[in-house]
Parts: structure tokens; C-alpha cells; sequence
């Protein structure tokens, strides 16, 4: 009975449906984001900045760690990075901004429910049962990815090139819009790299590739992923390989997804035939 109201729904009318879909993901947006706004001491004191602060637990964790093995390197952020604002309105539109990135965040697992519920109804029943549990990978993945990024790559971002110096002579006071773009964005970059095993599943349920397409371009992801590394972090090698590796692994499971869709998908023919 759906599929055939699906069917005879006119253009005009999916466009109505996506827009309230549209709709409520962007008021579930808004309302995280207002609630980020008003809390901005958490926000911004024990999230944004914490990473420069040496009290941070990935900061602490390496220095204990440099104690142990006698490294001193690896002892980072130390001293906490001196911030300043130059424009009258800087520090509101940060807010205004870092509260709407903090919106997106929060409410990533329902946007991608909305956007499920909308693409269902053109679904195979098959199809749905095969895609159960989408929203609580898709939603894990990103969180995986997020963490990984603000845990892992910004404190060692955030102490590279905020210690770096040309010359003794020049001191380096960052601009509060700078770093924050900084860590906004390889936060953002974490979460939407770790979606790659949701990508490929899609992509191999629609045919467009297959395991033996992404076995043949393994070498070539390396590459890519040592490229796209070398984007997202400081040019140094230690940030460089922690973020390939996890790159090469997601890379790796969607081989693995492509396969078993393969199977099943062999599996399922006879029976319809």
C-alpha cells in the first residue's frame, strides 16, 4: 500500500516531504545550537580550548608517558597558548558560529534519521531489513571519528603550530578566530572520514563499486591517505601516520562490507530467480 501511494506521489510532492524533513533537522540544529550558545563556559573552556591546556587528559597522558620511556618530545603543551581578539565583533560571531558547529554535532544522529525516513518509503522491504541498524553505525562511526580527532589530532596540531617560530623573536599569540577554525575543522574532518565505511556500503549497494574495484585501488588509497592526512594535520610524520592508520582500516572494513553485500547479493538471486 506505501509503494503505491510512493508511486503515484508527484515530483512537487517529494519536494514537500523533503523540505519538513529539511525542516526538522535544521530545528533540531537550532536547538542544540541555542543551548551551546547559552552554555558557552562548557562549550568553550572545558571543549574548544582544553586541547592547549596542559591539564588536558591526552596532554597529560603523554607526558606520563614521556616519563616513562624517557622521551621528553612527547611532553606537549605545557604552556598554555595566549589567545587575543582583534575585531569589535570577533568574539560574538565565534560564538554565534562555534555554537552552530556544536549544533551539527549534537545533532548528527538525527539528521541522518531524517534523512533515512525520508529515503525508506522508496526502499524494498529487503532493503530495510538489510539496513537496520544504519543510524547507530552511521552515528557511532562520526562519534568515533570526532573523538579520535579532538583527542588525538588537535592536541598534537594545536602544539605544533602553536610553538612554532620562524625566530626567537617572534612571538606567537594566536587569533581566537584561527584556532578555533583549526580545531573546528579537523574535528569536522574526523567525523565525516569515519562515515567511509558507511560510504562504501552505499556505493556497492548501488553497483557503483565492488571489492575487487576497491582490492585493485588498494595501493592507491594508501596514497590518498597518506595525502589527505598530510591536509588535515600538522606537517609532521607522528599526526601524519595516526591519522593514515585509522584511514587504512576504514578503508580495509569496506572491503570487508563490499564482500559480504557481495554474497548476500549472490545468495538472494536464485531465490528470486
Amino acid at each position: 500500500m506505501s509503494e503505491e501511494k510512493n508511486n503515484e506521489m508527484s515530483f512537487l510532492d517529494h519536494l514537500e516531504i523533503l523540505r519538513w524533513h529539511l525542516v526538522r533537522a535544521f530545528a533540531s540544529v537550532l536547538i542544540f545550537a541555542i543551548l551551546a550558545f547559552v552554555f558557552k563556559n562548557i562549550v568553550f573552556d572545558t571543549i574548544i580550548l582544553a586541547p592547549s591546556n596542559p591539564d588536558f587528559f591526552t596532554n597529560r597522558l603523554l607526558c606520563r608517558l614521556a616519563d616513562i620511556i624517557d622521551v621528553p618530545l612527547l611532553c606537549i603543551n605545557q604552556v598554555p597558548l595566549s589567545f587575543q581578539n582583534i575585531n569589535m565583533s570577533g568574539q560574538f560571531t565565534t560564538h554565534i558560529w562555534v555554537s552552530f558547529v556544536a549544533g551539527i554535532v549534537v545533532a548528527f544522529p538525527y539528521i541522518f534519521w531524517e534523512f533515512w525516513r525520508f529515503i525508506k518509503p522508496a526502499l524494498y522491504q529487503n532493503e530495510i531489513n538489510n539496513s537496520r541498524g544504519a543510524i547507530f553505525f552511521a552515528s557511532s562511526l562520526f562519534s568515533i571519528g570526532i573523538l579520535f580527532a579532538f583527542y588525538i589530532i588537535c592536541p598534537l596540531s594545536v602544539h605544533f603550530l602553536g610553538t612554532y617560530q620562524v625566530s626567537d623573536k617572534v612571538e606567537n599569540i594566536v587569533n581566537l578566530g584561527s584556532y578555533i577554525s583549526t580545531i573546528t575543522s579537523i574535528v569536522l574532518a574526523g567525523g565525516i572520514i569515519f562515515e567511509l565505511p558507511i560510504f562504501i556500503y552505499f556505493l556497492a549497494k548501488v553497483g557503483l563499486v565492488t571489492s575487487d574495484f576497491l582490492i585493485k585501488y588498494r595501493k592507491h588509497s594508501i596514497v590518498l591517505a597518506l595525502l589527505l592526512a598530510a591536509v588535515i594535520t600538522p606537517p609532521d610524520v607522528i599526526s601524519q601516520i595516526l591519522v593514515c592508520f585509522p584511514l587504512i582500516i576504514l578503508y580495509e572494513s569496506g572491503i570487508i562490507i563490499a564482500k559480504r553485500l557481495e554474497r548476500k547479493n549472490q545468495v538472494d538471486t536464485p531465490a528470486k530467480l
